[in-house]
């Protein structure tokens, strides 16, 4: 497992390079193997303290250790790819979220594919309902985590305001309710929170992460903000039962 220099120059890959930023945790871990199996030239960018959490992918990646807001941190392992996934983490309360995809959009290179994961408390157009629940959660837990400088949901909605607005080839994927479990296979996915397809709101961390990988090569899913779900929740699987003619995700 290597820790790269900084590179002054942009090399030439013999196959697809992608860098994955917030690696070393649960979804960046399953993020790295998806990637592996398909193929990619994997740099993962962790913090130092967490660099053993990747020793299963040893001498199968690359890692550059450092904080993943560092713009030349970013830029360093982002330099020559394809694609860059970002788990957009809204940790402390110093804009974390904002300084990482900031530094993601100026720095990978034009064309690059940028997939970004979040919340479904995010909304792109205002037309997404939420729940009673996930709406107290917003209103009441997330100002008691910034009260206490354990995260600022906010950080994470003016990340993505500045990721809409840019003229990258993004796409922000919004997860809902996480499990762990053997993967069930692609999520599927709409625009808006509160359509029916996506009721369950349940979705295997292995699947989140599998979408993202997928969403690297999806075309359709350029400058989309999908909401997932399990492809094997109720919702799911009844949407899949609907008669031809029935809404369909998007």
């Amino acid at each position: 497992m290597d820790t790269t220099p900084e590179n002054t120059s942009t090399p030439s890959y013999a196959k697809p390079r992608v860098c994955i930023i917030g690696a070393s945790g649960k979804l960046g871990r399953y993020m790295v193997r998806h990637a592996l199996d398909r193929g990619y030239d994997v740099v993962a960018v962790c913090r130092e303290a967490s660099v053993g959490k990747l020793d299963m992918f040893r001498d199968q990646i690359t890692v550059v250790a450092g904080q993943t807001d560092s713009r030349s941190v970013v830029k360093r392992a982002v330099d020559g790819c394809d694609g860059v996934l970002t788990v957009l983490v809204p940790r402390g309360v110093d804009r974390y979220s904002t300084r990482t995809a900031q530094a993601v959009l100026d720095s990978a290179k034009p064309g690059a594919r940028l997939i970004f994961s979040c919340g479904w408390h995010i909304t792109r157009d205002g037309l997404d309902r939420y729940s009673w629940k996930l709406q107290a959660l917003v209103k009441i837990g997330g100002p008691v985590a910034k009260l206490f400088r354990f995260a600022d949901l906010d950080d994470q909605v003016e990340a993505c305001r500045r990721i809409f607005a840019s003229d990258t080839r993004w796409t922000v994927v919004r997860g809902s309710d996480l499990q762990e479990g053997d993967g069930q296979g692609l999520p599927v996915w709409s625009r808006h929170v509160g359509d029916p397809i996506l009721k369950s709101n349940t979705t295997r961390r292995i699947d989140f992460a599998r979408f993202m990988v997928e969403a690297l090569t999806d075309d359709a899913l350029i400058r989309e903000a999908p909401a997932i779900v399990g492809c094997r929740t109720p919702s799911a699987l009844a949407h899949a039962a609907a008669p031809a003619g029935g809404p369909v995700p998007g």
